[in-house]
């Protein structure tokens, strides 16, 4: 009996979700294995290293990192650069003879059919080696017919969310809904989540078909990911970077953080997801280049006071503090390394 009224009351959300009845589509269910801080899509971007996009394409349509030095005999492709985001990746796909400008927007052939994109990059000539060929293919320029079918796929997948929050909250699951997207085409919807467990969602997914009369399939995405997909406020007051800019989550490590001199507290180099601060990766590079040049800790050094041993270091003003030792005692004094000449260098290797 209580079945029977599970699927009258299916029934009645599906024709207010679509207005009027359609022809049915292939209810095939999907449910993937879920992995902790899965990725969305299976593909390598332009640049970059991991994560929220990676289930866009299949491996062998990935387009490979940039060279850093390309060689002016290598065999030439014709690309263009489309981002399926705001702030996403941007991914290569062969013009096929057609001419499109930065700003515009196509229909392009991705691992799940036909999708709708930004163009970033306009026609241009890269080595062979910067792609994984066979290049995908954009199918054509938008028409505003797509477009308007694109912002009628951003409306019913805030219809999808609610509707699935409903259903979780029905099946009591331990599960937070992140998002909820349609391919172009409405072949398959797809809900990302998180959760601290494993959960077995697979008669939620049944319901959901129910309701939806097309493919449903449910993620489990990262922490980082939810930060990406949900937004907002670092501890610096801005949004946040992952949101607003970054395309790619950057390789943070603590190391950056004692490097810079930084308090390690989690609470105070940890961003919103819990995880160390994209933010760290900014001035990493600049912090190793003035190290490298200033005296480290326990390094002699002959100054114009006489030879003495460096007990604190300010590599981004050049500044460092040397214990001198005279008649009277043991002195501190502040030099600059540029006044200061090296004796002995103190590597970690001599500190273990």
């Amino acid at each position: 009996m209580e079945n029977n009224e599970n699927k009258k009351n299916n029934k009645k959300r599906y024709h207010r979700y679509h207005n009027k009845r359609k022809p049915k589509k292939d209810n095939a269910v999907d449910t993937p294995v879920q992995e902790e801080d899965a990725p969305l899509y299976n593909a390598e971007p332009v640049q970059g290293l991991e994560e929220l996009e990676d289930e866009f394409f299949e491996e062998d349509l990935a387009p490979a990192a940039s060279k850093s030095e390309p060689d002016e005999n290598e065999e030439k492709v014709e690309v263009v650069g489309v981002r399926f985001k705001k702030v996403g990746k941007v991914y290569y796909f062969a013009p096929e003879g057609i001419v499109a400008q930065k700003g515009q927007f196509a229909i392009v052939d991705t691992a799940r059919g036909p999708e709708y994109g930004e163009v970033f990059i306009a026609n241009k000539l890269v080595g062979i080696s910067e792609i994984v060929p066979p290049l995908r293919s954009i199918i054509r320029i938008a028409t505003p017919e797509d477009t308007v079918h694109n912002e009628e796929n951003t409306r019913k997948e805030k219809e999808a969310f609610s509707i699935c929050l409903e259903q979780i909250a029905k099946h009591e699951l331990d599960m937070k809904l992140v998002d909820a997207q349609y391919t172009f085409d409405n072949s398959k919807l797809l809900f990302y989540f998180t959760s601290a467990g494993r959960v077995d969602f697979r008669e939620l997914v049944k319901d959901l078909a129910a309701i939806f009369r097309t493919r449903i399939e449910l993620r489990q995405i990262g922490i980082r990911d939810e930060a990406k997909l949900i937004g907002g406020l670092g501890a610096c007051g801005r949004p946040l970077c992952c949101a607003t800019f970054l395309s790619d989550f950057v390789q943070v490590s603590i190391k950056m953080a004692k490097e810079q001199g930084l308090f390690l507290n989690s609470s105070k180099i940890s961003g919103t997801c819990g995880r160390l601060m994209c933010c760290l990766r900014y001035e990493q590079e600049t912090y190793e280049y003035e190290i490298a040049r200033t005296p480290a800790v326990d390094s002699t050094v002959k100054t114009a006071d006489g030879v003495g041993t460096v007990t604190e270091m300010h590599p981004l003003t050049g500044l460092i503090k040397v214990r001198l030792r005279d008649k009277d005692g043991e002195t501190v004094k502040v030099y600059h390394r540029n006044d200061v000449k090296l004796v002995h260098s103190q590597k970690k290797s001599d500190k273990e």
